[in-house]
């Protein structure tokens, strides 16, 4: 069993414990939080980030212990920041479904439920959650789990960040049609990192498409490679938790001068 076939099952035993009836969460849609459109966030001229809340990673281990994700969230907004992702997973993420809901009710950004999404619950879960954007992982899932939980997603008005780390894969995503596709440099069964996925990837997938790197950007360089591979968009979350200074690292990763973070105090 691979790393992400691991994860997998961890997520599926935790989902049974939170499990209820489909109908009674469909019941519940009409009051779930209004949307903030994720994808209109992203699309902003120039390189969009996503900042993420992450305290662990299954390669890094423990990265920081974010006793206030609501304050880190709020400097990712004052930074500048055009999205916030979320772990929720929590076996190997240390990830909790209350810091998504203490966050988005602080902020007033679009923020990402990152997680393994599996299941048709957990699209509802994560509308009623507040999620405007949730993640698909094309390496987790069948063609035909991929386009229903895809078009159940956006049937709830949420975006979807379509994750691949490879050809075929980024192909699917393709003909799914995707308006927001994530090239993750990690591969997930393994665990290594190589930049070259992001010069190999994210050229063939079309420029209408929002174009994210994810994993491995720590450096001005790191971004600027990405830049030059057509990402639109990039991911970073170790970098950023383990900086100390999250508004000056997200600085010196887009390249902006001191007055950035004044300016959006």
């Amino acid at each position: 069993m691979n790393v992400l076939d691991e994860i997998m099952q961890g997520v599926l035993l935790d989902l049974a414990s939170r499990q209820v009836p489909i109908n009674d969460l469909k019941q519940q849609i009409d009051l779930a939080p209004k949307l903030r459109g994720a994808k209109q966030s992203l699309s902003k001229a120039g390189t969009s980030l996503i900042a993420e809340i992450k305290r662990s990673s299954p390669s890094k281990g423990a990265l920081s212990q974010i006793t206030d994700p609501v304050a880190l969230a709020k400097s990712y907004e004052r930074g500048g920041a055009d999205l916030i992702s979320v772990l929720t997973e929590e076996r190997r993420f240390n990830g909790k479904i209350t810091d998504l809901i203490a966050v988005r009710d602080a902020i007033g950004l679009p923020v990402l439920r990152k997680d393994f999404i599996l299941t048709e619950f957990q699209v509802y879960e994560s509308r009623l959650l507040g999620a405007d954007l949730i993640l698909l992982i094309v390496a987790a899932l069948s063609n035909a789990q991929l386009r229903d939980l895809y078009q159940l997603s956006t049937e709830l008005g949420m975006d979807v960040l379509v994750e691949v780390h490879d050809e075929e894969e980024a192909q699917r995503a393709i003909d799914l049609k995707a308006e927001i596709i994530g090239v993750n440099s990690r591969n997930l069964k393994t665990l290594e990192v190589s930049a070259s996925v992001f010069e190999e990837l994210i050229p063939t997938i079309p420029s209408s498409v929002i174009r994210v790197a994810e994993s491995g950007i720590s450096t001005r360089a790191d971004v600027v490679q990405a830049q030059k591979a057509g990402a639109t968009a990039i991911l970073v979350g170790e970098s950023l938790v383990k900086s100390g200074d999250p508004i000056s690292a997200m600085r010196e990763l887009l390249g902006h001068g001191q007055a950035f973070a004044h300016d959006n105090s």
